[in-house]
């Protein structure tokens, strides 16, 4: 037998912190050298950040790494124990995403990346070179103070491999394993058994499943030790990246890391017996006859014995069964882990939401409770960087820290309700009974003075007084009405945020959470510069289905029983006046269910469905219920409001991203945001294909100037989506 002990690690760095991001590298190599491993593999880029960004661009960060990387080598954190250390190296004139091997104080091997990821969040080609020369491995000449300072002048640089005298090693750079042919197939051919991913990977949900199912089948048919690590946290943008780093044996998941956690190191080790590896390999012909043939690739030779023989010292890990979160899981610990790195890293002393007792606000309320809660658990658990944060944010003194998870919620979560007389009492006593539930400081404002000042100010000067329509007032009063409680809600708000702490007589600020869910924003239903307009938002990218579910499984798994109720209330803005024949809903403002935006929105990001080939294949999916007229008309409904209010995407409130669809126009779904409302090329190709299907008598032309009348009869057009909205929301 040759007994192997490995070691991979979550890590939660924070872009450009270089002191944070060494001392999480340190203690991950202590811990793994600390539990026998002789292998430590890191996340990618961990000595800068994965989310620099265009710092990468910045001579200074390639300095800094290098900086950091010779600190670890001269400390001895790397004797005994083979560690791969991501950061950026320049080669030349091309700077590269780099995996460093190191072992006993020297650089034995710069792996650079040879296939980015650059589609949906990422953009490493804006920073990055990719690797092409896949036949030799290069001599790199070391910065000369690294040189000096490890007695090394130059090392091996490029794709290959290492050859110790008992096995082989290599590096997978996160998005080499998802291409069409990765490098760890014809690794594996050239004897490589240990293969080790470094990875920036967020989270979406629903996608852990995806990633693991790829280090299963890495080596489920070739054979295999597959190493993965990854970043888990904040590291200052929209992401949050979700750990779970694994170890995988002959497609046999054998060590996995926690997904969600407010810990900074977590280190997973396994014992592994790279027999096995041989064994599977020598019984499966069609390895063997590849391998006869296999294209050769560049190796480094090292003198060095990395694993033990037969001794009843090391147990062998055995395949568990791999742990799945649920959606609604998902939902709460990520966006709660990730609120939580926000807030500890940003000075500010608390959140403050405004909470209107609907499904929205209520959900972003739950997963700040849910903060509060892993919050006091990982202080019981004895995690001691948590317990620093929690008293500092929570102001504590005298030795005191938080032991219980509405006490701290007292101290750095702040609920306020700003109803109007469109407000209901049944939404004022959800949102009192929540905040409550979760041991919020709560306040409740009338927001109807203020109103009245305003429209007493535009009286004055203009000699009108705009009315609703259920009074007879026209669209552009009704909306402009809806649009004032909106926006004095967002200055209120910001204006409790900063002088708050003041009246509580504490340093700092509060930041301002947003409440907007994903549909909302692909529909443009809100106000622009409303109370979607915030600091940061924990559910800007989940479906308003998805924060429904997620509001039944809080109701009981959280402990906030008054989640129950709201999810089961009708989704309302309640900026309308409600009377007997009248109470203003959602749906019936959009003119579609959220159901249906949520078909729209993943058929037009994630299958890039746009007008045509969404009515084509609406046809298919509703086409038992909606005839092709009815699917046309919902379609061009669809597109029109989007167009119309994609602007407001420009001044999206930095969300959680967590949905594949989002229309997130800061780097995930870049699109214009002017358009031609009206789609005429695209709308007359859907017209004739219903007149096709149809048989429809009507020239197409007639029917194209009807459509026009009925839909721009009122003057809603490009120009004038601007100055309002044809539906105003919450």
């Amino acid at each position: 037998m040759r007994l192997l002990k490995v070691a991979t690690c979550n890590l939660n760095q924070w872009a450009m912190d270089f002191d944070c991001n060494v001392k999480n590298i340190k203690e991950s190599i202590a811990s793994a050298k600390a539990a026998g491993a002789v292998i430590r593999l890191g996340p990618e880029l961990e000595i800068t950040g994965y989310g620099c960004e265009d710092h990468f661009l910045e001579l200074d960060t390639v300095s800094h790494a290098w900086e950091c990387l010779k600190d670890i080598l001269l400390g001895g954190w790397t004797d005994g124990i083979l560690c791969s250390i991501g950061m950026p190296i320049i080669k030349g004139s091309e700077r590269y995403n780099c995996q460093v091997l190191c072992l006993n104080g020297k650089i034995i091997m710069i792996r650079p990346k040879m296939w980015l990821a650059n589609d949906g969040n990422y953009r490493e080609l804006r920073w990055f070179t990719a690797w092409k020369q896949k036949d030799l491995l290069m001599d790199f000449q070391l910065p000369i103070e690294i040189s000096v300072a490890l007695s090394q002048k130059s090392v091996p640089f490029g794709y290959g491999y290492i050859q110790f005298l008992d096995t082989a090693v290599a590096a997978e750079v996160c998005e080499e394993l998802f291409t069409p042919i990765p490098p760890h197939t014809e690794l594996a051919l050239n004897g490589v058994e240990v293969f080790m991913n470094a990875s920036g990977s967020h989270h979406q949900l629903r996608k852990l499943d995806l990633r693991l199912r790829a280090f299963i089948g890495a080596t489920h048919t070739r054979g295999g030790v597959y190493m993965y690590s990854n970043h888990q946290g904040c590291d200052g943008g929209r992401l949050y990246y979700d750990g779970c780093s694994c170890v995988v044996v002959n497609g046999d998941v054998v060590a996995q890391g926690s997904q969600f956690s407010l810990t900074d190191v977590e280190v997973v080790v396994a014992q592994v017996d790279l027999d096995a590896v041989a064994s599977l390999r020598g019984s499966i012909s069609s390895f063997q006859e590849q391998a006869s043939c296999k294209t050769i690739v560049p190796s480094v030779a090292v003198p060095y014995t990395l694993c033990q023989s037969f001794n009843l010292q090391m147990f062998l890990s055995s395949p568990l069964k791999i742990k799945y979160h649920s959606p609604e899981e998902e939902i709460a610990f990520g966006p709660g882990c990730w609120l939580w790195d926000y807030l500890r890293r940003s000075g500010a002393s608390g959140f403050l939401l405004p909470l209107s007792g609907g499904a929205d606000s209520s959900s972003v309320a739950a997963i700040v409770g849910c903060m509060c809660q892993l919050v006091v658990k990982e202080i019981a658990n004895g995690d001691e960087q948590v317990k620093a944060d929690a008293i500092r944010i929570g102001n504590y003194a005298n030795g005191e820290f938080p032991t219980d998870s509405k006490e701290f919620a007292k101290r750095v979560f702040y609920t306020v309700y700003m109803g109007s007389e469109n407000s209901s009492e049944a939404t004022k006593m959800r949102a009192k009974a929540l905040a409550d539930e979760i041991g919020a400081w709560h306040l409740d404002v009338s927001i109807d003075g203020v109103v009245s000042a305003l429209l007493s100010l535009f009286q004055t000067l203009t000699g009108k007084r705009p009315r609703y329509k259920v009074d007879g007032g026209s669209n552009a009063e009704n909306l402009g009405l809806q649009n004032i409680q909106a926006r004095i809600r967002m200055v209120l708000a910001f204006m409790l945020a900063s002088l708050l702490p003041w009246v509580h007589n504490k340093a700092g600020f509060y930041l301002v959470l947003g409440s907007s869910n994903v549909d909302e924003g692909l529909r443009g239903y809100l106000t622009k510069y409303d109370c979607s307009s915030a600091d940061i938002n924990p559910i800007g990218s989940i479906s308003k289905q998805d924060l429904r579910a997620f509001l039944k499984w809080a109701a009981s798994h959280l402990g906030y029983l008054s989640l129950a109720e709201i999810e089961a209330a009708p989704p309302t803005a309640e900026l309308e006046p409600i009377r007997s024949n009248y109470s203003q809903l959602d749906e019936v403002d959009m003119g579609m269910t959220y159901e249906e935006l949520s078909v729209y929105g993943r058929l037009r990001k994630i299958f890039r469905c746009g007008p045509v080939s969404m009515f084509k294949n609406l046809c298919f999916k509703w086409g038992s219920n909606l005839t092709p007229s009815e699917v046309a008309e919902k379609v061009k409904h669809f597109f029109k409001y989007y167009s119309i209010n994609r602007h407001k995407m420009t001044v999206l409130t930095p969300s959680y991203h967590a949905e594949s669809y989002s229309p997130e126009d800061n780097r995930f779904d870049l699109r214009q945001f002017l358009y031609n409302a009206r789609w005429p090329y695209q709308f007359s190709k859907i017209d004739q294909l219903v007149h096709d299907l149809n048989g429809d008598k009507i020239a197409l032309g007639e029917l194209s100037e009807q459509k026009k009348a009925a839909d721009y009869g009122d003057g809603m057009g490009i120009v004038a989506a601007h100055s309002g909205d044809p539906s105003a929301g919450i």
